[in-house]
């Protein structure tokens, strides 16, 4: 007899990144941070390199202690793992059987569903409206009966939030024994007034995890790093089943030096900012509808046309060494999204976005 996996694990479609960029192109295909990593942080990676047959601190606690100063949290309630993708796996493999129920919104982020799958668990997903988290359709969808219902708020890919207080309707209103798992990983592009990335929110209610990465603002996408913030007896659990190095030597100092260098935190978010604005007035003035983002890309849609569809933008924008990410996993076989790059190759999108348009 042939040997043969657990039952539905042949049926999980493997996660497919943002596609690579061939040399001289500009690759915008998986939101990494435009103008790389902190210098700080690449010091500290390049000081390791004396270090490297040495086991890392199987808890982290050098880079779980700067966490915890940067963000005002108690650093025994963090977990760390191999990018915040990990993270979300450990809680699917500590808390999912087989047949549970887990909720995540209509254009959530691919991972959840893997993670579902990995577990045996069945995935559902929640109407969004206008590209938005719907509170009211993830609770109908949720009913009595989810084991875990994950909202990544701000969402990759529509580039969307909702509101902390919708935020905590959600949680007041799902049963108490549903964890909600907020995922963050955008959180520092976000300045509105009304956004929480969910850590009050882990102090306020028992079941509520956040998870967060170092791949996005801190450009440390290579590295794989990520933390969650939890209550104590869920971090225990996590700690359990994660494996016992499972956050590389490099990955620690790196991260600890990142977390610390605000100046690139906000040189990044300012830039950012300055380029998403910038690209959302230039495609729209283009006649092309763009999803208002506050991550650092944007969610173009183009016409159900012949030769006008997102399958022939990503193709006209590839041959001029723009490598974009098409959405056809997700349900949005007409769009693409497209990362805020540097100056010259944000320019160089609405340029080739304005040829392709005008043909």
């Amino acid at each position: 007899m042939t040997l043969q996996p657990r039952p539905g694990i042949l049926d999980i479609k493997p996660y497919k990144p943002g596609a690579a960029a061939p040399e001289g192109a500009a690759k915008l295909s998986s939101n990494e941070n435009a103008l790389g990593c902190s210098e700080k942080a690449a010091e500290a990676f390049r000081a390791c390199a004396e270090r490297l047959h040495i086991y890392p601190d199987g808890g982290a606690g050098e880079l779980r202690e700067a966490i915890g100063a940067a963000e005002g949290v108690d650093p025994d309630r963090i977990v760390c793992g191999a990018g915040s993708d990990e993270l979300l796996q450990l809680i699917g493999r500590a808390y999912l059987d087989p047949g549970d129920k887990v909720v995540q919104t209509e254009y959530g982020f691919l991972v959840y569903r893997l993670v579902a799958k990995q577990s045996g668990a069945e995935i559902v997903s929640a109407p969004e409206t206008d590209y938005r988290a719907d509170v009211d359709a993830i609770l109908e969808t949720a009913g009595d009966d989810a084991k875990i219902v994950f909202l990544a708020n701000p969402n990759n890919p529509t580039g969307t939030y909702i509101p902390a207080s919708e935020v905590r309707r959600l949680r007041e209103s799902l049963p108490a024994d549903t964890l909600l798992v907020l995922d963050a990983a955008y959180a520092e592009f976000v300045d509105a007034p009304d956004y929480e990335s969910g850590m009050a929110m882990v102090d306020a209610y028992d079941n509520v995890v956040c998870t967060r990465t170092f791949s996005k603002i801190h450009g440390l996408a290579g590295l794989r790093l990520g933390w969650a913030y939890g209550r104590p007896e869920i971090v225990d659990v996590l700690h359990r089943v994660r494996g016992p190095f499972n956050v590389n030597l490099p990955a620690i100092a790196a991260g600890t030096a990142a977390i610390g260098d605000r100046d690139f935190v906000k040189r990044s978010k300012a830039h950012n900012d300055e380029w998403v604005a910038w690209l959302v007035q230039q495609i729209r003035g283009l006649g092309l509808e763009v999803t208002p983002s506050v991550c650092n890309f944007v969610l173009v849609h183009f016409p159900d046309e012949d030769g006008r569809r997102a399958e022939d933008a990503d193709a006209f924008l590839a041959e001029r060494g723009l490598i974009t990410r098409p959405l056809q996993p997700y349900g949005l076989p007409n769009a693409l999204r497209i990362s805020v790059g540097l100056a010259e190759d944000n320019r160089a999108v609405a340029d080739a976005l304005g040829e392709f348009v005008a043909r």
